[in-house]
């Protein structure tokens, strides 16, 4: 990679905030001061209005980056040393097609994007687009870094993989999560350090200290005594915090002696224990909190216009995520470790060495490298491996085009297989794929074994 000069491909720069952002974190590092940010979105006129605003935080920071718009895909990954990816294909005109029809058959997803139809559904769609983007990058820019932020991660990134491209999937929940821990805790985020491994949404806190203080059985008990027992107080939430308790998440911990990375509206999805019923939902989840209603909403709580006002006022500032700080170390060779979803390799000895799993990594002027974990406690490994199962199946059926496999993939989803019958199930994805169609060319119209 060119020193201090990087092209940088932001593929899906039409979204509202979150391209904004990844800009003002590239703009927050010295050593990516001569940046080439590219812009690249299949709906133009958004990824102007993106550049529009990332050209204003370049002119108030006087950096000496660039930005610009790409027409098509060629051009923008001509020469390209990183790509992020960060779009929803089909918007969200599509997922309401993987979030409503599953509703009508009891399955009430309060995201939809990792597992179940709508995660199942949603990688369909997204493995369709990355065929197109590593193909390109293939011709293009083949020695570049392929970043990816689009769910469902597991499934994008193990079919990415595949298909020859040098890939990494980043999610905020690893470091959210462990704010969160340390938050609950009283204790100073800077001061903690910890282990986590798993597969996306559902990676294990193993290890969680405070020098050589073990921060875990204080973890159980208070994360219990908070949210189960409730025999301590919770916490004080901001009214924009969608979360306040954390119930599923603490008896997933008691099941497994381990707390993990979703939070508990989220998580409440992968398995039958909390959403088989609207009675159980209510039980686990203090109040009802849709993803879909946050989408549909014309009113954002942050805006494209905040975050340059607040790079105006403050400077640039890195949010936190991980993809600045990989492409500064690709660019400068300082060392880092991040957590990304990769090929599991021989990293997590007990799951599939062809999963993509969420492990600690090293990245520096040579690439982004998984560190070998260990094994996982066999409980977090067996609960994992069911996730595994499904991501498996969707993506073979995303790289062939087999319906059966959608069919069996979303039948061996815990929650859906727990609720709907196998001709219920059948029934739902036949609709689904008609739903959907126009996102999934791949797809033919029969599938070879009558129903």
């Amino acid at each position: 990679m060119p020193e201090n000069a990087p092209r940088i491909v932001i593929d899906g720069a039409g979204g509202w905030v979150f391209p904004v952002e990844l800009s003002r974190d590239v703009l927050a590092f010295p050593g990516l001061s001569h940046a080439s940010l590219v812009l690249y979105d299949i709906d133009r006129l958004a990824a102007e209005r993106t550049r529009g605003f990332v050209q204003q935080m370049i002119d108030d920071a006087k950096s000496n980056a660039t930005v610009a718009v790409a027409p098509d895909l060629p051009s923008a990954f001509r020469g390209a040393d990183v790509v992020i990816t960060v779009f929803q294909v089909g918007g969200v005109e599509a997922y309401e097609h993987d979030v409503l029809i599953p509703r009508e058959y009891g399955i009430d997803q309060t995201v939809g994007d990792t597992l179940g139809p709508g995660g199942v559904f949603r990688g369909l769609r997204t493995v369709e687009a990355l065929c197109e983007v590593a193909e390109a990058m293939l011709e293009h820019c083949p020695d570049a870094w392929l970043l990816n932020y689009a769910n469902p991660m597991s499934i994008n990134c193990w079919a990415t993989d595949l298909l020859g491209v040098k890939v990494v999937g980043l999610c905020h929940s690893v470091q959210g999560t462990a704010e969160l821990l340390a938050r609950e805790l009283g204790v100073p985020p800077e001061e903690v350090t910890f282990r986590c491994a798993g597969v996306n949404h559902t990676a294990w806190f193993t290890t969680f200290a405070r020098g050589d203080e073990n921060l875990i059985p204080r973890i159980r008990e208070v994360m219990r005594a908070r949210h189960v027992d409730r025999t301590m107080p919770l916490l004080p939430r901001s009214d924009d915090a969608y979360e306040s308790i954390e119930r599923v998440r603490t008896e997933l911990m008691m099941l497994t002696g381990y707390f993990h990375t979703e939070s508990s509206h989220h998580a409440s999805e992968y398995w039958a224990w909390f959403r088989k019923t609207p009675e159980l939902t209510e039980e686990y989840l203090d109040r009802r909190w849709d993803y879909l209603e946050v989408c549909r909403s014309v009113d954002a709580d942050y805006t494209n216009e905040d975050v340059v006002n607040d790079a105006r006022r403050h400077g640039p500032i890195h949010g936190g995520e991980f993809a600045a700080p990989i492409v500064d170390s690709l660019t400068t060779g300082t060392p880092r470790v991040v957590y990304g979803n990769v090929r599991n390799g021989s990293s997590i000895e007990n799951l599939p060495p062809d999963a993509c799993v969420e492990v600690a990594c090293v990245a520096d002027s040579t690439g982004v490298r998984p560190t070998r974990y260990g094994r996982l406690p066999s409980a977090c490994a067996a609960l994992n491996e069911a996730q595994v199962t499904v991501q498996r199946l969707a993506v073979e059926a995303a790289m062939s085009g087999d319906r059966d496999l959608v069919h069996a993939a979303i039948a061996l989803d815990p929650l859906t297989s727990a609720v709907l019958t196998l001709p219920r199930i059948h029934e739902m994805v036949d609709r689904m794929l008609e739903a959907e169609a126009p996102w999934l060319p791949r797809f033919t119209d029969a599938s070879p074994l009558a129903r």
